[in-house]
């Protein structure tokens, strides 16, 4: 009976919380955000009081990338796994004028899986 209060009472203390624990890394509310910029009207300055200062920036061209990402815990039988839920990416474009050329937003939909080969290479030498 001890033992069976004990369980209970560990139980109890793991579910005490109705709402799952979310974990956001990178910028909050970025689709909303993101309608605010205007093709060749915003400049880099009007970008980085919007948003702030990127995620990324590219070395090759004038690109920008904000990042935000929501992770979630599962159920308790999951032991603590946390599952993606959110991941948008805007990629901002700007001309040699620092105007905003183009924009993407990107989410966990449109987002392309990178697909591995599946062809097996055979030997052409055997053991004797």
């Amino acid at each position: 009976m001890r033992y069976l209060v004990l369980l209970l009472c560990f139980l109890f203390t793991l579910n005490c919380s109705l709402n799952k624990v979310t974990n956001i890394h990178g910028v909050k509310f970025i689709d909303k955000k993101y309608d605010l910029i205007v093709l060749n009207k915003s400049n880099k300055n009007d970008v980085r009081k919007l948003i702030g200062p990127p995620s990324s920036v590219s070395k090759f061209d004038n690109t920008w990338f904000y990042i935000e990402r929501k992770k979630k815990n599962q159920s308790i039988l999951k032991l603590g796994r946390k599952k993606i839920y959110s991941n948008n990416i805007i990629v901002v474009k700007f001309n040699n004028n620092g105007i905003v050329s183009n924009k993407d937003f990107l989410n966990l939909e449109n987002m392309n899986d990178i697909k591995v080969e599946e062809k097996i290479t055979n030997k052409k030498f055997g053991q004797k």
